[in-house]
């Protein structure tokens, strides 16, 4: 054989996966006994047709049984006359030879799937050839780990897309569900049928952290969130291990975890700051080295107990909302997972490869995406977020649903909206200034009651409950010790943290 004549030899081209007979079987089906529709309805389409003439055939009659009307060979081809197609789908004879090739109406639902898994089967060809096009060159402008990023999102869409799972749920196994969700509650006490934040009052209100709920955590700068964020991290961590020791003894290690996705801060400033509010050390002390043998001893002790606990951090900054998803779906696998927190949604970037018209299109992408991983993962997702600039302009600077930036696709999305607000940190730049007063009787007098309205507010934070889609809504008050940007259950009865 001549060297370099292998090359040369015909090669068989593979046809894209396809099955014509399945087809006009179906569509015979169809127009013998409109209820084979039913079987079929949930899930196939008329782009779903290999064949272009048999798909323009089943969106005529998918048009008329939606609309009440008879669709058969006769009307058909009456309809398709009316609008100058009857040649294209090849005339009353292919309308009568389809009747030829009928199946049973119980054996349409799998002609269907039949034709639905071809589509499908084609859908991953392009993909695949739209991944090895990219890899090949960067028209897009997108690098290597940005090409792996739209691949997963890809999958993801066409999984999300065309599913057929779903459907109707039997009233008996939806009041199963929710009894046992009940017994829960019953069962810990205290009305938590979900996982517990650590907050007592806000578990009273939620009923804990609930899966496929979207929770949304807002407030201006210098508010709080992160430390609120990290507590209820914390909380949900401690009750994981504190469940799976009572269950398997003290060494048993919980088969879930908490994803927290730090993309402001990194990974060992979210750990000393969980650590400062565990050990009671103040963080800046920490960071200056300013503590002693006592501090630092109390320092390691802290750090073995939250060692134990099932925290897991990723830093990654401006994470996409497909990374982020495929990391939850791989910790899931490897660890199990039963909350993720997000600080914060505005850093995110949306799924690669998609090129959002304006911020707000682009924040609706990423709020749409966090919904989708809830539902996809059922477990809690919570969100934090940044507010606008029209609270400071205001008199009563409480955050309002409104203030939420980008507001439209947040609020829609999210199931719950919290705010977290603190008195002191507005009321402490009014501070009187002697310069802006007539006479020192005046500003001493002033002062007193500045200092009076200080100790109000001191150590005391309120959480808004902005929207709740299953509970009430309202104010939930809370200890704020700033020293440990800490927060914890208020004991209203002596003014303390009750822990």
């Amino acid at each position: 054989m001549v060297p370099g004549m292998d090359s040369l030899l015909p090669v068989t081209p593979r046809l894209p996966p396809h099955n014509v007979a399945a087809e006009q079987a179906l569509l015979g089906a169809l127009l013998a006994n409109n209820k084979a529709y039913e079987r079929v309805s949930e899930f196939l389409a008329a782009e779903h047709f290999a064949d272009s003439i048999h798909g323009l055939i089943f969106k005529a009659i998918q048009q008329r049984l939606e609309n009440g009307q008879l669709a058969d060979a006769v009307t058909l081809r009456a309809q398709f006359e009316h609008s100058g197609q009857l040649v294209e789908v090849g005339g009353a004879a292919y309308l009568a030879q389809l009747l030829s090739a009928t199946v049973g109406v119980i054996n349409a639902g799998e002609y269907g799937r039949v034709i639905h898994d071809a589509w499908l089967r084609r859908q991953l060809i392009d993909l695949g050839e739209t991944v090895v096009n990219r890899a090949f060159g960067d028209a897009e402008g997108l690098i290597a780990s940005e090409q792996v990023e739209a691949a997963e999102q890809a999958l993801f869409d066409l999984g999300k897309d065309t599913a057929t799972g779903g459907g109707f749920l039997g009233f008996d196994r939806a009041l199963t569900q929710a009894v046992e969700a009940a017994a829960r509650a019953f069962t810990r006490g205290e009305g938590v049928s979900g996982l517990s934040t650590g907050l007592r009052d806000l578990d009273a209100k939620m009923g804990g952290l609930h899966p496929s709920d979207l929770m949304i955590l807002a407030g201006r700068p210098g508010m709080g969130k992160t430390a609120l964020a990290t507590k209820i991290a914390f909380g949900a961590a401690k009750s994981l291990l504190a469940e799976a020791r009572e269950k398997g003894g003290p060494m048993a290690v919980p088969k879930a975890g908490v994803a927290v996705f730090s993309l402001e801060m990194s990974a060992d400033q979210l750990a000393t700051r969980l650590l400062s509010e565990e050990a009671r050390i103040s963080g800046d002390r920490i960071r200056r080295g300013e503590i002693d043998q006592r501090d630092f001893d109390r320092f390691v002790e802290a750090s073995r107990e939250l060692s134990l606990l099932p925290i897991y951090i990723d830093d990654t900054p401006a994470i996409s909302i497909s990374a982020l998803r495929t990391r939850c779906r791989r910790l899931q696998r490897q660890k199990g997972l039963d909350l993720v927190v997000v600080d914060y949604l505005q850093l995110m970037r949306p799924a690669a490869g998609t090129k959002p018209e304006n911020r707000v299109q682009e924040i609706s992408q990423i709020t749409q995406g966090l919904k989708a991983i809830a539902k996809e993962l059922s477990v809690p997702v919570l969100a934090l977020s940044q507010l606008s600039r029209a609270v400071e302009s205001r008199e009563d600077k409480r955050p309002q649903l409104s203030d939420l930036r980008e507001s439209g696709s947040i609020e829609q999305d999210a199931d719950v909206v919290m705010f977290v607000y603190r008195d002191d940190y507005y009321l402490q730049q009014k501070e009187p200034k002697e310069m802006n007063f007539p006479d020192r009787e005046k500003f001493h007098a002033a002062h007193d009651k500045w200092k009076e309205d200080m100790s109000m507010v001191h150590n005391r934070a309120e959480l808004h409950l902005g929207k709740q889609r299953h509970g009430p809504t309202g104010k939930i008050d809370l200890y704020f010790e700033a020293e440990f940007t800490r927060f914890g259950n208020l004991d209203v009865t002596h003014g303390q943290d009750a822990y």
